[in-house]
């Protein structure tokens, strides 16, 4: 299958910038989560940042392996935007 040059720019701005995304949304998430659950400020955010880097690099490779570049945008965007918005709303709680 041949990609032209608009599909493989999209596809490495998917892999570092939907990524990023992605994670910024798990790790605010995973903060609040952690919080709520009683743990430490400092503990939940070290823990959030160790499991971040694990999540980033299982976007960034995903978005390289999976078929449909809509799917990648929309996953990563998407559950991104949804983890954040869940997690502002559990602070707000």
């Amino acid at each position: 299958m041949k990609h032209t040059a608009s599909h493989i720019v999209s596809r490495v701005a998917a892999s570092l910038l939907g990524a990023y995304a992605f994670v910024w949304g798990s790790v605010v998430l995973g903060i609040a989560l952690l919080l709520a659950a009683g743990m430490p400020y400092g503990e939940a955010r070290t823990v959030a940042y160790l499991l971040a880097f694990l999540i980033f690099l299982a976007c960034f490779c995903w978005s390289y392996a999976a078929a449909s570049l809509a799917r990648v945008w929309s996953v990563l965007l998407g559950g991104g935007a949804a983890m954040t918005g869940a997690a502002w709303l559990l602070t707000r709680a």
